[in-house]
């Protein structure tokens, strides 16, 4: 009997521990996802902007915009800084070609851009040089094309082609700057075009000394004065 009651007193088991409930999943991305997909957006429409030619205009949709705008989210950001650097880059390069078309005020206005964007940078510095010293030769052209200098036309076409027609005009013009004691100015498009109109006018006159000088240029032409 005793044992009995003993049995119906016994402590039941302890319920099973409930099962740990995992974390909720977060809602959306992270704000570093999200940075970083920025960042990579106003990368992407950087080098578009860049390669259809939008480099700092329209204010706010051109690729230096667009690169500020990276560095804004992420300071560090090499490729945002390469390609600021090849803006400058590009820039540049418009105002050596301009400069080769002696359109100073587009070479002007393309370094101004480029300072902008990179103060003090060496490759402005060089060219805005080139610039001064082609600005200085024009003026002198200004100068020597005056009242006092007569000017002789070069036909691009003939010089180009170094046509005998070419050869027998500055035969001709050799002959008047013997005859006149005259000097001479050679405005050509390219340090080859200039040595070969001067080797011209040298040949046609054998054993005098034509004095001039070469300047680069376009139109081509002589100018020719009066020898102080």
């Amino acid at each position: 009997m005793l044992l009995a009651l003993l049995g119906g007193c016994a402590t039941p088991p302890p319920p099973a521990p409930p099962k740990p409930v995992p974390p909720p999943k977060p809602a959306g991305p992270s704000p570093e996802e999200i940075r970083q997909r920025a960042v990579q957006h106003f990368l992407g429409r950087a080098e578009r902007a860049q390669r259809e030619g939008f480099i700092t205009m329209p204010a706010g949709a051109s690729a230096y915009d667009f690169y500020l705008q990276v560095l804004q989210l992420d300071p560090g950001n090499t490729q945002a800084a390469a390609g600021i650097q090849i803006l400058v880059m590009d820039l540049v390069a418009r105002a050596r070609d301009a400069l080769r078309q002696r359109a100073f005020g587009q070479v002007s206005s393309f370094l101004n851009t480029a300072d902008e964007i990179s103060p003090g940078n060496p490759l402005s510095k060089e060219v805005r040089a080139q610039l001064q010293r082609e600005q200085q030769r024009a003026r002198q052209d200004v100068t020597l094309d005056g009242p006092g200098a007569q000017t002789v036309p070069l036909a691009a076409g003939e010089l180009s082609a170094r046509s005998d027609a070419m050869v027998q005009m500055l035969t001709s013009v050799a002959q008047r700057i013997r005859d006149h004691q005259l000097r001479v100015i050679i405005v050509a498009r390219t340090d080859a075009e200039g040595r070969w109109v001067y080797s011209q006018l040298r040949q046609a006159v054998p054993g005098y000394r034509v004095r001039g000088d070469i300047k680069l240029g376009n139109p081509p032409r002589l100018l020719l004065q009066k020898s102080p």
